[in-house]
């Protein structure tokens, strides 16, 4: 019998420990999220979609894990899509994918992975959130992006019901740093009765 992987995903409570997890989930990881339904790949390239026309611009997939989020993105039609994901195994199953045109292992350690201004269009997939990137890396990405810049990314409800989570997206708002331009709750893993909202917010 495969391991299940996903249960444990959400209990995570270090980088170190996360890391781990996700080499030693890499080789089954597409197919037991296939099995819960993940939906929301979909929802976050159909949602970049609606806020940016020109689909050759270079899109970076933070976190881009098996590369499901790359494949996603490509499907809406976009061209040109990089991936950064700290699990070496993780990147080896999305290498496989033909989906990226780079792929960068970074390290859980590094403050700043993405050099500023290098990207307009950043995407996080299941990325934020309980068991994953905390909190501090929302601030990293939105540093890096340019004034204009769209960042579309997704909380599920652990994330949503977690402050320190919403309270980043929210600092953003309250002071106009940043602009809501769209937020959809929807399917995550109804598999396992989990949804999430996505987000596309522009950097003032």
């Amino acid at each position: 019998m495969t391991e299940k992987f996903l249960d444990k995903a959400y209990g995570l409570e270090t980088p170190e420990a996360t890391l781990e997890h996700y080499n030693q989930w890499a080789a089954s990881y597409d197919a037991e999220i296939a099995e819960n339904g993940y939906a929301t790949p979909g929802r976050i390239a159909g949602a970049l979609a609606k806020f940016q026309s020109d689909l050759s611009e270079p899109v970076l997939d933070f976190g881009c894990g098996t590369g499901l989020s790359g494949l996603a993105l490509r499907r809406q039609g976009f061209e040109i899509i990089d991936g950064m994901e700290p699990s070496g195994e993780m990147l080896a199953q999305a290498r496989s994918k033909g989906a990226y045109r780079e792929l960068t292992q970074i390290d859980v350690a590094d403050p700043r992975p993405i050099r500023q201004g290098s990207y307009r269009l950043v995407t996080g997939c299941g990325v934020l959130g309980t068991g994953a990137a905390p909190p501090p890396v929302f601030d990293m990405i939105m540093h890096a992006l340019p004034r204009g810049g769209l960042f579309t990314f997704s909380f599920n409800d652990h994330a949503l019901a977690d402050r320190a989570f919403t309270g980043k997206l929210n600092e953003w708002l309250d002071c106009s740093a940043a602009r809501l331009l769209f937020r959809e709750h929807g399917e995550h893993l109804p598999g396992m009765n989990l949804k999430s909202t996505v987000y596309v917010i522009e950097k003032a």
